[in-house]
């Protein structure tokens, strides 16, 4: 009997013994191709000699140095590296321990910056419907998807939620990609001047949009019009990459795309590639500069922020994203796996869309691709796709909800970068076992 608390307690989860590349393998021998790196985490698969080494040789030299009184080599290294490729503008680094904490750093500096600038006043966010910024309170009340804000909502800051850029199922058929874009752009727009835009703190949005809608990116313009708005009413723009960012979407930094410049900006997930528990958020100079210039404290902290162990993991991760050019592989075998996945389901009579950056791509699942109508949600598509393709040996990340928190299904893949053909053609062939036992 276990003595965990799981995620799940109708359910008991095989028990990972090793890792080894692209592939985890469970305590009976079964080998499973992360087909999701995880949540979008193991971006160079399970058994990168380079960063053990880094972990090992960190370890033996500090472990941990708390920065209540140290900074330390690794923290201001992978600084140094992660400032050298960040977008413009960008200037300092607060280092945490995942995705979560960096989306509550982000809203908090975000609040505090307006106390430092004398705009007590503004004390609200706007966000996007279906979007997912993590889990811990401050987090869930951004992030705009139903289901799981519903148990916490007396809990929540204060956030409004206008629709996303989802163009599979909101654009017009009289519509361009750009007319489209702007059309929900604009209801930024629209809510600041319902609420007042000198209440509201800041806008938070995903540049690809993961867990919760399945790989969708902005279209064109669409994000270049949300920092206009920003600028115009003085309000902050927060790009959420936890788990788009760091070479996912075959660009380090998500938002490189969309060539839109954040005030904030939170990393995690791929940071560390699952070696090492770590996240960051950063933020401009001029925000910086109004807390040095004003209390000079973060009025905000964690035990393990810029733990050296983890910051020397993550800037040998880095290192080999930027440096050892995984992120441009990212690009070219993302562009490979989705024109793999375009061949074998682009007319598959229950696959309405796939779409994605790179490495990060959804499949959307529907009843009917004619009119894209989806499962009945009572169906469970997703969760009979989890176990099918778990049962074929593939760990992908299907998810419900889609549309509108209930209705809808689909699948995100998010694999490791050193994925080669081979495993290619192996995805696709555990993907089609398992829609052949689903459908």
């Amino acid at each position: 009997m276990s003595h965990i608390f799981p995620r799940h307690t109708k359910a008991a989860p095989p028990v990972a013994m090793r890792g080894d590349g692209v592939y985890l393998i469970d305590k009976s021998g079964k080998q499973y191709l992360d087909g999701s790196g995880g949540a979008a985490v193991s971006c160079l698969g399970h058994s990168d000699a380079d960063v053990i080494g880094a972990i090992r040789n960190q370890i033996e030299t500090l472990a941990f140095a708390h920065t209540g009184f140290f900074s330390s080599e690794p923290a201001e290294a992978l600084a140094d590296r992660l400032i050298a490729h960040a977008p413009e503008g960008i200037d300092r680094v607060y280092f945490v321990s995942g995705g979560s904490e960096a989306v509550e750093s982000a809203l908090k500096l975000a609040r505090q910056y307006c106390l430092e600038t004398g705009q007590p006043e503004r004390r609200r966010f706007i966000a996007r419907r279906q979007s997912y910024h993590g889990n811990t309170l401050g987090a869930l009340g951004t992030g705009g998807n139903a289901w799981r804000r519903a148990p916490f909502e007396p809990l929540m800051v204060e956030t409004s939620h206008i629709a996303p850029c989802y163009a599979y199922r909101d654009q017009r058929p009289d519509e361009t990609p750009e007319t489209y874009g702007r059309r929900v752009a604009d209801e930024l727009e629209a809510e600041l001047l319902r609420l007042g835009p000198e209440t509201v703190i800041g806008f938070v949005a995903e540049p690809v949009v993961g867990a919760t809608l399945g790989g969708v990116p902005a279209v064109t313009g669409y994000f270049k019009r949300i920092r206009e708005i920003c600028d115009q009413y003085g309000i902050l723009l927060i790009l959420d990459e936890v788990m788009c960012g760091m070479g996912r979407t075959g660009r380090l930094f998500a938002s490189e795309h969309d060539e839109v410049r954040p005030d904030i900006v939170t990393i995690a997930k791929g940071l560390g590639a699952g070696y090492q528990p770590i996240g960051a958020m950063l933020c401009s100079a001029d925000i910086y500069k109004a807390v040095e210039g004003g209390s000079g404290f973060f009025q905000h902290g964690h035990t393990y922020i810029g733990h050296p162990t983890a910051c020397a993991a993550a800037n040998a991760v880095v290192t080999k994203l930027t440096d050892g050019g995984l992120v441009e592989r990212a690009a070219a075998v993302g562009d490979r796996l989705q024109d793999a996945l375009r061949s074998a389901f682009g007319q598959h009579p229950h696959i309405g869309d796939i779409r994605g950056r790179g490495m990060f791509i959804g499949l959307e699942v529907v009843q009917d691709r004619e009119s894209k109508a989806p499962f009945p949600a009572e169906d469970a598509k997703n969760k009979a796709l989890k176990r099918a393709t778990f049962e074929a040996g593939l760990i992908c990340y299907p998810m419900g909800g889609t549309i509108d928190g209930k209705n809808g299904d689909h699948i995100l893949l998010a694999p490791p970068f050193i994925l080669e053909d081979r495993h290619i053609d192996e995805m696709i062939d555990k993907l089609s076992t398992a829609f052949e036992a689903v459908f």
